[in-house]
């Protein structure tokens, strides 16, 4: 997490000095989003040893059931949290969807070995899913208003993580070189690039936002330990795999997904709360995505 946040500073700092920022971000990003994460993903099952295909179901299971409980917090638990009616969605967006496409995959990847990005991005179907239906509900304060699209199903990153699934239960494990090395090369771009991305994103808060209040450290603390560890248990206790629980549990311990915010500006509404709990999550994240770890 240090050598992340090493390269989070970088981002910050080129931020600030303005080799970062507005359009170039925005590229970037699309570039990450489009091509590099897609990448990442396939390479994820060409190093040579397969992930287990045996685990594609449980790992569908467990996220479909994760989303369900986490749909519940999500429009229940923000009541208690805050009185204003008007932070409710942003405060349920925020404990339901973790940023799993920019932190996930390389915490995952860093954590479990390279090839748990494979799991990883299955579990991330259904979260994709979800950001686009409940999230969407979520920010326009609950109204049966849906942003999902078919043409979501067929993203890049959707499309790797079907073809991901495709090479493993086929057991197709004799990829040439010239096709495989070049995608693992372009997805390594990956984690720096959305770091730096994450760095100049903080560099442009103001010192109001980076304070946080009350509602932000608490809704903060439900995202990065409470809600993890609760469904850790709650998954041991009904049997699942391991392996599949441990990388779910540390796929919900990541900090609030950027999606919030970018849905809150579509859709009109105040991005301040949502802004300030994204980067709380982000920076306490440090610390305890290595106390959850060491829970696995």
């Amino acid at each position: 997490m240090l050598i992340l946040l090493a390269i989070v500073i970088v981002g910050y700092v080129a931020g600030k000095l303005e080799y970062m920022g507005g359009d170039f971000d925005r590229r970037l990003s699309n570039i990450i989003i489009d091509f590099t994460c897609p990448a990442l993903i396939l390479s994820s099952t060409m190093g040579g040893t397969l992930p287990d295909r045996r685990l594609i179901l449980p790992l569908l299971g467990i996220s479909l059931l994760t989303y369900v409980l986490l749909t519940a917090v999500a429009f229940g638990l923000p009541r208690f949290l805050t009185k204003k009616s008007e932070d409710h969605g942003p405060v349920g967006f925020a404990l339901m969807f973790g940023n799993v496409g920019f932190i996930g995959y390389p915490i995952v990847g860093a954590i479990f070995g390279h090839q748990a990005i494979f799991y990883a991005a299955i579990l991330n179907v259904v979260n994709t899913l979800a950001v686009f239906t409940i999230g969407v509900m979520l920010v326009n304060g609950g109204q049966r208003r849906m942003l999902f699209q078919p043409k979501i199903l067929i993203s890049s990153p959707m499309v790797a993580a079907y073809l991901a699934i495709l090479i493993v239960t086929l057991g197709i494990d004799n990829i040439p070189d010239v096709v495989s090395q070049p995608i693992t090369m372009i997805g390594n771009i990956t984690v720096p690039g959305a770091l730096l991305i994450i760095g100049s994103s903080m560099s442009r808060l103001s010192w109001r936002t980076m304070l946080g209040s009350r509602v932000v450290y608490a809704t903060t603390a439900f995202r990065l330990l409470i809600l993890p560890l609760l469904l850790y248990v709650i998954f041991r206790v009904i049997g699942f795999d391991s392996l599949v629980v441990n990388i779910n549990t540390l796929i919900i311990a990541m900090p609030v997904a950027t999606y919030g915010t970018i849905l809150c500006l579509r859709y009109g509404r105040d991005t301040t709360l949502i802004t300030e709990i994204t980067f709380i999550s982000t920076l306490l994240s440090v610390l305890t995505i290595p106390m959850v770890a060491q829970l696995l």
